[in-house]
C-alpha cells in the first residue's frame, strides 16, 4: 500500500477521515457511549464493562484519544476518561455537515 498524502486533501476532509476512523471499530463505539453515559470513567471501570482485555482497551483508548474525542487525567496510577467537549462539538458540527450534504436526488441509479 502506498503513502497516504493527507495534505493533499482540505483540512475539513481529514478531520472527517479522524472522527470516521475512530468510529470506525464497535469497541471505540462502545466506549464513547459508555463514556457518554457514566460521564467519565476509570479504564478498569470500562475493562469491566466490555469483554475486552486491559490491553485492548487500552489500545482503543488511544484511538480515541488521539482523535481528540476523549481527554484522560492521570490519577495516580488511574487515568480517568472522558469527552473531549470542544472536540466532541467539532466532530458533530464535520459529521453533520458532511451527512447533510446529500440530497436525494430522484434518477440516481
Amino acid at each position: 500500500m502506498g503513502i497516504t498524502k493527507n495534505e493533499d486533501f482540505t483540512i475539513k476532509d481529514n478531520k472527517i477521515a479522524k472522527y470516521a476512523k475512530a468510529l470506525a471499530h464497535p469497541a471505540r463505539v462502545a466506549i464513547l457511549q459508555l463514556l457518554l453515559k457514566k460521564q467519565n470513567c476509570i479504564c478498569g471501570d470500562i475493562v469491566d464493562e466490555l469483554p475486552l482485555s486491559q490491553s485492548t482497551v487500552s489500545q482503543h483508548l488511544k484511538e480515541l484519544k488521539e482523535a481528540g474525542l476523549i481527554k484522560g487525567d492521570i490519577d495516580g496510577a488511574k487515568v480517568c476518561y472522558c469527552i473531549d467537549e470542544k472536540e466532541w462539538g467539532n466532530a458533530k458540527a464535520y459529521l453533520t455537515t458532511f451527512f447533510s450534504a446529500y440530497i436525494n436526488k430522484k434518477n440516481c441509479c
